[in-house]
């Protein structure tokens, strides 16, 4: 699957990359982890985050979520040696994994994860790749967990911002099946892997944040 270009390095030797947009929206993120995750379960549990990039929200975020472990992963082998860099030393993050939603059966995924977290990936890569994330989600969530992802979407009956129709056609120049996505779209191919929509929160910079849980009739 297609991939965004890798991001920056930090310095020369330095295996870490360094994502602007992750350092803009690690903070809101981490607050709404904050108020979501203790509703998953009190207890903890394992969050696993596809579509990590650089490492850099598993480095911000896995501190200040007491009893969750966090496991990164990258459909780019090459973002692992930056995961691992960012997190190094941070006791609750596992080593990262290779993921790409797009090939079952997902090797090294545990077959019951409390929490999901995808962000900026579903605009960024293929169409499919959408239907690939609910597959992983519905396969792997346990009977309580939710899939959250963060990103710009499209909705209808809402106008779409300036810099959201820049950054779609910038995306589409990019690769043509790359684009932002219509969140009723998005929500149907949810539908059809037995999730619900839960929870839909506004972010800063015309994100949302969207919840996703497994349908009533889900098991």
């Amino acid at each position: 699957m297609a991939t965004f270009n890798l991001p920056d390095p930090v310095a020369d030797g330095d295996p870490r990359r360094h994502s602007p947009a992750a350092d803009r929206n690690r903070g809101v993120l981490l607050a709404e982890l904050q108020r979501l995750l203790p509703r998953v379960d009190p207890a903890g549990g394992v969050l696993l985050e596809i579509a990590s990039g650089s490492g850099q929200h598993a480095a911000h975020c896995s501190p200040a979520l007491p009893g969750w472990q966090w496991l990164p992963s990258d459909v780019n082998p090459d973002m692992l040696p930056s995961i691992r860099a960012w997190c190094d030393g941070l006791e609750r993050v596992r080593p990262p994994i290779v993921l790409d939603v797009l090939q079952p059966p997902w090797p090294g995924v545990p077959d019951r994860v409390d929490a999901m977290l995808c962000a900026n990936m579903i605009h960024a890569a293929p169409w499919a790749c959408c239907r690939g994330l609910m597959q992983v989600a519905a396969r792997h969530l346990a009977p309580h967990g939710r899939l959250i992802t963060y990103g710009p979407y499209l909705e209808d009956g809402v106008p779409t911002a300036a810099s959201n129709l820049a950054f779609d056609a910038d995306l589409r120049a990019r690769d043509a099946a790359w684009g932002l996505r219509r969140r009723e779209d998005v929500e149907r191919e949810a539908a059809a892997a037995g999730l619900t929509l839960e929870v839909r929160v506004p972010m800063p910079s015309n994100n949302l944040l969207l919840v996703w849980s497994r349908a009533a009739s889900g098991s």
